[in-house]
């Protein structure tokens, strides 16, 4: 270890509690779109980009430029107090895009989770009831109720007590894993007889691309089914975009493949192009039924956050990132395809919807090999998945060809050296 690093890890031993789980034992001294400098001067390329945020890369200039200017007007008013007109104008600009049945409205949050929390707050008002159906292999947060709601013991609620009642949790169909649109319902509808009436479910949440599960994709024939028993029983759907969306999947939200309709979307991560700021979009019969007061937080909708995230809009569509997203996609599950041809017995499954592309090895130190290999020739790789042996790959949807070419040489040489 460099001495510079050495001795920061020792500061940060001393500093920080050891529950902050910290993957890279080096420390950023600067970025820019999919390049990261260590305070060594070490170079990465960035296929992390800072879990699923920087689809537009670090400091893109068109967010930079948008903060730069908003930090010469104002930083901090708390919109429920002073209101801005910029947070009216993101909101219609989301109303406008997202995959929601007739008119939408859009609130404006900080982190994820928050997003989450309060998809639930307005569900159960819209519906006066409690209940609320998850998936198992989830991810929803790290706030208690968002840690309840999260399909994964370890690390996430391991050692955290009793989580919050009234959340249960189906089977999300995953086809390889012997979990048929079949399986998945009936789970849902042995919830209604063993666990929580369906008149007492406000809502359904999941990822329609499962994030930390391993980027499993819900069959579009499991949303058509769900949406008719939601009808049947008065449910709402939530779709959960924190992490596939803006243009991950190649669409601006992953819900947009899909003819059925969610009654609310959240949104966070590269909504806000590096900037905290999540949101909740949805029908607007649905979003205006929590009383005034009942929606907000200090922080909700930051000033700086939204004039970065106008941004990213811009950046996607001007830069026509959903093509992108599509083209590198692509080229990456190509090279993942002449691995498993390669490798064999090592690669399990390729799953990608756009560029929000994972592979599945035999087993989770393989994972951590390849992934380990890749840090030290100067690659950033994330894993994910129930049991680790899962590589997925969240590149800045802006990076450029060569770069890219340059990653995927690094990741063929991870494989390469499992045989050694």
């Amino acid at each position: 270890m460099d001495t510079k690093h050495s001795a920061l890890n020792e500061r940060k031993q001393q500093a920080t509690p050891r529950g902050v789980g910290v993957m890279c034992q080096w420390y950023a001294e600067k970025a820019e779109n999919a390049t990261i400098w260590d305070k060594e001067g070490n170079v990465y390329i960035d296929f992390a980009g800072g879990i699923a945020v920087l689809n537009t890369g670090h400091r893109h200039p068109k967010v930079i430029a948008a903060v730069t200017e908003q930090l010469t007007k104002f930083t901090h008013t708390a919109y429920q107090v002073t209101p801005y007109e910029s947070y009216v104008a993101l909101a219609e600009r989301i109303n406008e895009r997202a995959p929601i049945e007739g008119p939408a409205k859009t609130t404006f949050f900080t982190t994820g989770a928050e997003a989450v929390e309060n998809a639930v707050k307005i569900a159960r008002a819209a519906t006066g009831r409690h209940g609320i159906i998850t998936f198992g292999n989830g991810f929803h947060g790290r706030s208690f109720m968002t840690m309840a709601m999260t399909g994964k013991t370890a690390p996430y609620k391991r050692d955290f007590g009793v989580m919050p009642a009234g959340v249960f949790h189906a089977r999300y169909p995953v086809e390889s894993k012997g979990i048929t649109v079949d399986d998945a319902i009936e789970s849902i509808e042995n919830i209604f007889a063993e666990d929580v009436a369906a008149h007492d479910v406000a809502a359904v949440v999941l990822e329609p691309v499962q994030g930390e599960g391993g980027f499993n994709v819900v069959p579009a024939e499991f949303l058509k089914r769900l949406r008719a028993l939601a009808d049947q029983h008065g449910f709402l759907i939530v779709a959960d975009e924190v992490q596939s969306g803006f243009a991950r999947t190649g669409k601006l939200f992953a819900m947009d493949y899909y003819d059925t309709k969610a009654d609310l979307i959240t949104m966070a991560k590269s909504l806000g192009g590096g900037f905290p700021i999540s949101g909740v979009v949805g029908r607007a019969e649905v979003m205006d039924a929590p009383n005034p007061g009942g929606l907000g937080g200090t922080y909700a909708g930051s000033p700086v956050a939204v004039a970065a995230a106008h941004a990213v809009i811009d950046a996607i569509e001007e830069e026509k990132l959903c093509d992108r997203a599509n083209e590198l996609g692509a080229e990456l599950v190509s090279v993942l395809k002449d691995l498993d041809q390669t490798h064999a017995g090592v690669v399990k499954e390729i799953r990608a919807l756009g560029s929000m592309v994972a592979v599945e090895l035999a087993d989770a130190d393989l994972a951590k090999a390849v992934q380990t290999y890749a840090m030290q020739n100067g690659l950033l790789l994330l894993t994910c998945g129930k049991y680790g042996n899962v590589i997925r790959f969240l590149y800045p949807l802006t990076i450029p060809a060569e770069q890219f070419k340059q990653g995927l040489e690094i990741l063929k040489q991870g494989f390469a050296s499992l045989a050694k």
